[in-house]
């Protein structure tokens, strides 16, 4: 372990030093080629308005554009918001609740037609239309997103979203001011889609796109080709950035142990799956020229049901986080360079962290150690000794290292428990939908933007949970009417004190960490390997390595 962790150590150091961004007089020399990525699985449907996972949001980012964008840039600066397809940054007025793009002129589709306002607003109703996993939520406060979400085929969103042709303009009305509202119009799930798109899930059929390259072919079992999307002419390089390879073909169904072997050998570039902790110290001496680490605001957790027993009692559910030894998670997925324990739901270095932990030994600041003890008393309170419990878990190799002792710890203070892997490829929507009775879950949650409520309110507000639906991912099904209104008060205090707007969101964390809807496991870094041949690696805080800025020789 110690050699391990002073390997990782320096890796952790030169991938700080990073490469700088490549050149205007090399772009030509490093451009072409193809460029292999590989999955376990795929991430589910194609649909950019539905799919709400990291790794289909990571490969949009190349494809897909909207009004406004995250900055292509390493590090801090991809939290930045800039124009689009929107000439620049919206005229804000009516009191921070109108805005007003400007689109710009010539961009075109992956089909050959042009971009238009009509394309703006009919995406802006199919976020609805699809009932988008964020339409009741990121997107409520839009004029008219109520009626939208109540009858989701005839949304317009009258008076919301409204489009001059003549100008080459789309207003966007909101209900109140909004402190987020850019940061929710740069997210894949408003990016602009051809208006004729068809108003329901895509699933493998590939949607015509905007940026450098589009999807040209795809097999959920076998994998992706992305391609040159000829009618892509470069507007803004800190929006949409041209790329270098010709192709990158994402190829799903290897092991992970298998995939890393790929790349030491050659034979593929960089996998998306966390690597197996058993060749970390094979990969940390050997290849260390290839490892990239880098912070992620990011948390590993398990969802507990609070609508199905056992957990509907909050002692149950406070047991299971009493009971869980976080530093044996901490090994399972690497060691403490690549993660640390966590007790709350916000990371630490994120918005509105205050460090708290009640669920350990000495409660307070800090996890130290699991508390068994009180775990089995908490049971035994609760009246729900000797229940079963089935945890879901992706079929990967750390969620089903993770899964196994999970079990065992339930086991340990008193339930019946087992583990079920199912593909990564259908397992969040699995465990959202209320249909499928899951009781216990282990998940992944990666910021969608840096504000407090991203995690807080997305992931247990009365608003993300919709019964019955794939797309609900408060997967604990909780709601607190009390808590709910503290959160939104957070939201309005906000547009004029953000840091008063903190405090109180620290506050929340804190609430709901006592109730909890879920175990907090550990916080990951992203540790990334790829091929001696992949070069300009670079790393955005806001959705990890920018794919095709990268060449391959």
């Amino acid at each position: 372990m110690k050699k391990l962790l002073l390997a990782a150590s320096t890796v952790a150091l030169m991938a700080g030093m990073g490469l700088a961004p490549a050149q205007a007089e090399y772009q030509q020399e490093h451009r072409g080629g193809t460029m292999r990525l590989l999955a376990r699985s795929a991430a589910g449907t194609l649909d950019p308005h539905i799919n709400y996972t990291d790794q289909g949001w990571q490969i949009y980012q190349p494809i897909y554009d909207g009004l406004v964008a995250f900055r292509k840039a390493e590090g801090m600066d991809g939290f930045t918001i800039v124009p689009d397809l929107a000439e620049a940054l919206p005229e804000v007025t009516n009191d921070g609740k109108t805005f007003t793009f400007k689109l710009r002129k010539g961009i075109k589709f992956s089909t050959g037609q042009e971009v238009g306002v009509k394309d703006v607003v009919a995406s802006f109703q199919r976020i609805f239309k699809v009932s988008g996993p964020t339409s009741g939520t990121f997107y409520a406060g839009i004029i008219g997103a109520d009626k939208c979400l109540a009858e989701t085929k005839t949304c317009t969103l009258e008076g919301g979203v409204v489009g001059d042709e003549a100008a080459g303009t789309v207003t966007i009305n909101i209900v109140k001011p909004d402190a987020e509202f850019l940061y929710k119009l740069a997210l894949p799930h408003a990016v602009t889609l051809p208006a004729d798109t068809p108003a329901e899930d895509a699933g493998s059929v590939p949607i015509p796109s905007t940026g450098p390259y589009m999807i040209s072919a795809f097999d959920p079992n076998k994998g992706m080709t992305i391609s040159r999307n000829p009618h892509f002419k470069q507007w803004s390089e800190e929006a949409q950035p041209d790329g270098y390879p010709d192709v990158v073909q994402y190829d799903f169904g290897l092991s992970e142990e298998a995939a890393v072997t790929a790349i030491q050998n050659g034979e593929a570039d960089w996998m998306f799956d966390a690597l197996p902790s058993d060749r970390l110290a094979e990969l940390g001496t050997k290849y260390k020229d290839q490892l990239h680490i880098a912070p992620l605001s990011a948390w590993w957790y398990a969802p507990l049901n609070t609508r199905l027993a056992p957990f509907d009692n909050v002692k149950a559910r406070q047991a299971v986080s009493f009971a869980v030894d976080r530093n044996t998670l901490v090994k399972l997925f690497g060691g403490k360079v690549l993660a640390a324990p966590v007790c709350q739901i916000l990371p630490p270095d994120f918005p509105a962290h205050v460090d708290y932990c009640p669920y350990t030994k000495d409660p307070g600041a800090k996890w130290s150690a699991p508390d068994l003890e009180k775990a089995r008393q908490l049971v035994e309170e609760s009246g729900t000794k000797g229940q079963k419990v089935t945890i879901i878990v992706e079929d990967t190799a750390v969620s089903r290292s993770i899964g196994v002792y999970l079990q065992s710890v339930l086991t340990s203070i008193g339930y019946v428990a087992d583990v079920k892997p199912i593909s990564a490829n259908i397992q969040f929507t699995y465990i959202q939908n209320t249909n499928n009775k899951v009781q216990m879950s282990v998940s992944q949650w990666y910021k969608d933007y840096p504000a407090a409520s991203n995690f807080l309110n997305i992931l247990f507000g009365c608003a993300s949970f919709r019964e019955g639906s794939d797309a609900s991912v408060n997967i604990a099904g909780f709601c607190d009417p009390a808590i709910d209104a503290k959160m939104q008060k957070a939201f309005d205090l906000g547009v004029t004190d953000q840091a008063a707007a903190d405090a109180l969101w620290a506050e929340i964390d804190h609430e709901l960490t006592d109730q909890a809807p879920a175990v907090g496991l550990f916080t990951p870094k992203r540790l990334d390997f790829v091929s001696k041949r992949l070069g300009n690696f670079q790393f955005s805080r806001q959705f990890n390595w920018i794919i095709t800025q990268s060449w391959v020789q």
